[in-house]
């Protein structure tokens, strides 16, 4: 069976960190499947999905390296063509993805002790995102 839902969240972009793990556990009990896997996408092309241990050094830590391979303050063709100040936020989402695939046993996610989702809003802007939840299992 596949089941697809919805989920909806604001940001406060600036690499606003959020962790969606729970509203992933909740769409998964809700769809009511044992074991599958859940395939996670986030839409809009300045925030990513990945995996981290959601606590403030780690995420500080991942903060702090994309600032150094991708420099807010550079300077970006995207800036130059379009006339805004976001170019540091399409190239920090295509490095990390938009998208994540879980597998899940039981109705729980097969995440680490420490593992958490998240979503990464790297717009310079707050922004609604939505994150489709596409869940295939029996």
């Amino acid at each position: 069976m596949i089941v697809s839902k919805k989920l909806a969240l604001s940001t406060r972009g600036n690499s606003d960190t959020v962790n969606i793990t729970p509203a992933v556990e909740r769409a998964i009990v809700e769809a009511d499947l044992a074991s599958g896997v859940v395939t996670l996408f986030v839409v809009g092309s300045t925030a990513a999905l990945t995996t981290i241990e959601y606590e403030d050094g780690a995420v500080s830590d991942l903060g702090r390296v994309l600032e150094k391979i991708v420099p807010r303050q550079a300077e970006y063709e995207h800036h130059l063509r379009w006339g805004d100040d976001n170019g540091h936020s399409h190239v920090r989402a295509a490095l990390l993805g938009p998208s994540l695939s879980v597998p899940f046993v039981g109705g729980r996610l097969t995440l680490g002790t420490w593992q958490q989702i998240i979503l990464i809003d790297f717009d310079t802007r707050p922004r609604q995102r939505e994150v489709v939840a596409q869940i295939i299992g029996e």
